[in-house]
């Protein structure tokens, strides 16, 4: 009955805050017959190729053409003029359902999930606003509820890879701490978890209610009421038994993880991506890079974080580990580590996932490869193959920014157009929008 709850939520906002009925296609941007979207430049983020004068056909949500040699007719042929089309960004670590205020660590006790289903419909659309089509979401039932919206057509946000539930140890930084025995404990269904076979009946339980990839606590974290923000909490031991019953299911293991000891024992189980990873050794680099294993950063938030709405505990872990997370990204960047784009959005304001990409730049990565974190690199990494380039047979999820991102990467904080599946819900001309949604 939850779930139910929370999709009613969902669509009861998505009513108040997208009043246009979704019948209204022609309002919405999607056209009957096949759409042509005609740009200055194009970049072929595989090759690196800037291909002038593009041209890109679509039809039924889906890139029917790049650069066809003959450009068919159509009643929706739009010239974007001088921008660049990229493939639709992915940000591989969002919170959706929230966002950092001075409630934030007593919502837990005095909110409900109809209002992380409120903030999902309202975040959930300056996400996609900001040109990400695409997140991997934490956020309980209100995340997999969401993509199900979305999905259907419900909702304008972002395609949703959604985690349901994190896996964490008993009064770790996955399970709510700071308040009286009795208040908000959780048992496996929440995801809470103590030793390998509480942690595979876990994960089956969170995949059986909607998971398509499983978050873990390897480590102790800044935004939670226990102990050093770097502490191992699971084990090798618990760790392997997590990664194994998740990948008998075909579902990769995420495992946000800070310090070295915690972020070792998580790659030596086969985790699929290390989230924040803030102490990284050259022992930890090396096998990261033998086993493929992704680094999210998660590193633009150190420059917007709200330290002042922070409890001082909160705070002084913030003021410890941000500026040494990005001293291990740089020298992950330098060492060749293996990076998704991944933002931690609520810890910061939604809508700004771009600014990640001027950090990794700012580290020494060339602005291509900041463009491939958020594209095919995100894309492998959250099993999406239909996105993330631009080509034929591809979801049609097309943006636009001003200018050369390869010359300036902070043309991407200021996306121009964004086309989802066909539709088109932003498309800024002479400084108006002419597909607003009402976010």
């Amino acid at each position: 009955m939850k779930q139910y709850r929370v999709l009613f939520a969902l669509l009861t906002l998505a009513a108040i805050f997208q009043p246009t009925p979704i019948a209204a296609q022609e309002h919405h941007g999607m056209y009957d017959g096949p759409t042509v979207l005609r740009a200055a430049r194009m970049l072929d983020v595989e090759t690196g190729t800037m291909h002038a004068d593009a041209v890109i056909v679509v039809e039924d949500g889906v890139i029917t053409a790049v650069n066809p040699e003959t450009v068919p007719d159509a009643m929706h042929d739009m010239d974007l003029g001088d921008v660049t089309l990229l493939p639709g960004f992915i940000d591989a670590h969002t919170h959706l359902a929230g966002q950092i205020s001075a409630t934030s660590f007593t919502d837990a006790v005095t909110r409900t999930e109809a209002w992380g289903a409120y903030n999902a419909v309202v975040f959930g659309g300056r996400t996609v606003r900001a040109g990400f089509t695409t997140v991997r979401d934490y956020g309980g039932d209100v995340t997999v509820e969401l993509g199900h919206a979305v999905e259907s057509g419900h909702i304008t946000a972002p395609r949703v890879v959604p985690s349901r539930h994190p896996l964490g140890i008993t009064g770790g930084h996955c399970d709510v701490t700071g308040f009286a025995p009795g208040v908000r404990e959780g048992g496996v269904e929440e995801g809470v978890a103590d030793g390998p076979w509480e942690v595979v009946e876990a994960v089956r339980y969170q995949i059986k209610h909607g998971a398509q990839v499983i978050k873990t606590c390897a480590t102790a974290g800044v935004l939670s009421m226990e102990g050093p923000v770097g502490a191992q909490q699971y084990t090798l031991e618990e760790l392997t038994a997590m990664v194994d019953e998740a990948a008998r299911h075909g579902i990769k293991v995420a495992a946000h993880a800070h310090g070295s000891e915690g972020i070792l024992a998580a790659v030596q189980a086969g985790v699929a991506s290390i989230e924040h990873g803030s102490i990284l050794t050259d022992e930890i680099m090396n096998l990261m890079i033998e086993k493929g294993t992704y680094l999210v950063p998660t590193t633009y938030l150190a420059d917007r974080i709200d330290l002042d709405a922070l409890p001082a505990l909160v705070r002084s872990k913030a003021e410890e580990i941000l500026p040494v997370m990005r001293v291990s990204l740089e020298r992950a960047i330098e060492r060749g580590v293996p990076i998704a784009f991944g933002t931690d959005a609520g810890v910061f304001p939604h809508g700004e996932n771009a600014g990640e990409f001027g950090i990794y730049v700012q580290l020494g990565m060339s602005e291509l490869d900041a463009l491939r974190t958020a594209t095919i690199h995100a894309a492998d990494l959250l099993d999406t193959p239909d996105r993330g380039r631009l080509a034929e047979g591809l979801l049609a999820d097309i943006i636009a920014v001003p200018g050369n991102p390869l010359d300036d990467i902070e043309v991407t904080r200021d996306v121009r157009f964004v086309m989802l599946g066909g539709q088109v819900i932003k498309h800024v001309m002479g400084g108006r929008d002419m597909h607003s949604t009402g976010h």
